[in-house]
């Protein structure tokens, strides 16, 4: 169970990091994103690596 956590939690964080970089412009990839330099996926992004953390730090716990 924990390394279905840790695998999901990983997962999460990094498209969460993918999804800011993408809202914030810094990562304009792949050029035809419907996300690219909008702001509200800078929002989407962090609760979605902060969802993500958290799925990290519970597998953790469960060890």
């Amino acid at each position: 169970m924990t390394l279905i956590l840790r695998v999901i939690g990983l997962l999460a964080l990094l498209m969460g990091l993918l999804w800011m970089g993408q809202g914030a412009g810094l990562i304009m990839w792949p050029a035809s994103s419907f996300m690219l330099e909008q702001k509200v996926w800078i929002l989407w992004g962090g609760v979605l690596a902060a969802v993500g953390a958290g799925l990290l730090l519970l597998a953790q716990r469960r060890r």
